[in-house]
């Protein structure tokens, strides 16, 4: 989503979970990417249910705190500029700063930029991960992307494209 309007933000999730909203309600939906700003955030508690947005309610969960097995709870934050966990002191003391933060706020378990949200009942998330890699102390991104694992149950049936003969 857009990195430096808000309120672009909240209208590409509004225009976004609209089409969510007009798939059939019992089709599971995974919704992912770099949404730029943190969950407690407007765009975030819309799409998590929290909040309205032109008397709209989201109803995405989020992975992250979902799923049975996080891999990286030390990295808070999934922006990192290319940097990775070589901030500078100012950034450092504003990162242990939110962090004490957080030991309040029981609603924000995280600082994380980058989602992965889904929609459904039979879609259960098994572990979730921030990734770090690099090489050489590079990063092919500016945000630690975060990978998730779910799990099917056994009654949900993959729909088959016809095979062109």
């Amino acid at each position: 989503m857009d990195e430096f309007s808000p309120r672009a933000r909240r209208r590409g999730a509004l225009l976004t979970w609209q089409h969510i909203a007009s798939l059939p309600p019992n089709l599971p939906v995974l919704y992912c990417g770099g949404f730029n700003t943190q969950k407690e955030s407007t765009t975030g508690r819309f799409l998590l249910g929290r909040s309205r947005e032109h008397g709209v309610v989201g109803d995405m969960r989020d992975a992250w705190p979902s799923a049975r097995v996080r891999k990286n709870v030390s990295l808070i934050r999934t922006y990192h500029g290319f940097k990775g966990d070589k901030q500078g002191a100012l950034e450092f003391l504003k990162l242990i700063f939110r962090a004490l933060c957080l030991c309040w706020d029981r609603q924000t378990q995280d600082l994380h930029v980058d989602w992965i949200l889904f929609r459904g009942r039979s879609l259960i998330p098994i572990s979730c991960e921030v990734v770090s890699d690099n090489v050489d102390g590079y990063y092919p991104s500016s945000h630690y992307p975060i990978f998730a694992e779910f799990m099917l149950p056994r009654t949900v049936r993959l729909i088959e494209t016809p095979t062109q003969d």
